[in-house]
């Protein structure tokens, strides 16, 4: 089948709300960013040229209307974004650190992202697609999961491939041992694979990130692992003999980590359509870890992600 989209994903879109300042009674103030780690992926995709798609349901509401016109407007494809008439839209309140990073509250109980149906999952968009990305996020509760896996089922029968990010929100787990099956689950899946190291020790109990790798891979075949380690940069390993690590971007005026991982995964992913798994060596990782961290560090300078991923130009002009 003809392939229409460069990635498609599946997974939550919701609302971040991030501070904003305090109001003149001293009351913190709150925006209300679109999110949702997928979107973000498909978002820093656009402004790398690439067509993509979503799969995913919001509420039929002021928030998951405005989510909706997001995506229109990003240019990122609804053609499989339903609306929950019952169910409101998921919202994440997120609480900065003075250092940019962050922790999350989410009113999600349920949420409509979690509401999505395996027969809603439409499946000649993922025949149309060169690579479905998913997270854990969409395998925390019924029906979604089933969705999920529903999804991926599709992909494996139409020769798409998959790529993961396990993107772990303890919060959002009835308990971690749940969490950690679906994140071995996911990475059952998929031919690419972006975690962080706290997610690569959650799973294997390394903290050693050669060991951990070591573990992942004699469990599953996975052709290429990367590992980010937020401004310490991050590493990629690829077959069982080539390892590359690159230092990250400090920026002076970081102002929150969200959306870091994601726009790091949606370099990979770009990647990965232009060179493919096939035969890479250390210089091809060593440019893709390079640019991925740059762009990286570019959105921790930003409020929010989605409506604010870099652009190739900014991401050229920073790393030189």
């Amino acid at each position: 089948m003809e392939k229409v989209y460069d990635v498609t994903a599946i997974g939550e879109l919701l609302i971040d709300f991030t501070e904003n300042g305090v109001s003149s009674q001293g009351n913190p103030l709150l925006e209300a960013n679109p999110g949702g780690a997928p979107c973000n992926v498909l978002a820093m995709l656009n402004n790398l040229g690439r067509k993509t798609s979503f799969i995913g349901k919001v509420g039929d509401d002021q928030f998951g209307r405005t989510l909706r016109d997001t995506l229109v407007e990003l240019g990122i494809g609804t053609d499989n974004l339903l609306l929950d008439k019952v169910v409101h839209t998921t919202l994440a309140f997120v609480h900065t650190a003075a250092d940019g990073d962050r922790d999350f509250s989410f009113y999600r109980k349920p949420g409509a992202d979690m509401m999505l149906k395996e027969e809603e999952v439409q499946e000649d968009m993922i025949a149309q697609s060169r690579i479905l990305h998913f997270g854990t996020l969409s395998l925390t509760d019924e029906p979604v999961r089933s969705a999920t896996r529903k999804a991926l089922e599709y992909a494996e029968k139409h020769g798409v491939m998959v790529t993961f990010d396990p993107n772990l929100r303890p919060p959002l787990w009835n308990n971690l041992q749940d969490a950690k099956e679906q994140i071995w689950f996911g990475l059952s899946k998929c031919s690419a694979v972006k975690m962080s190291e706290e997610e690569l020790e959650f799973i294997t109990g390394e903290r050693s990130l050669d060991r951990g790798v070591e573990a992942v891979r004699n469990r599953f075949d996975i052709p290429l692992i990367c590992i980010t380690m937020g401004k310490k940069g991050s590493w990629a390993y690829y077959g069982d003999h080539v390892c590359v690590e690159k230092a990250g971007f400090v920026q002076e005026n970081t102002i929150e980590t969200t959306g870091a991982g994601d726009t790091f995964c949606a370099s990979m992913l770009n990647f990965i359509l232009d060179h493919g798994l096939e035969n890479l060596t250390e210089e091809n990782l060593a440019e893709m870890l390079t640019f991925a961290n740059g762009a990286a560090s570019i959105i921790t300078t930003r409020k929010g992600a989605l409506r604010v991923m870099p652009t190739v130009e900014e991401i050229k002009a920073l790393i030189g």
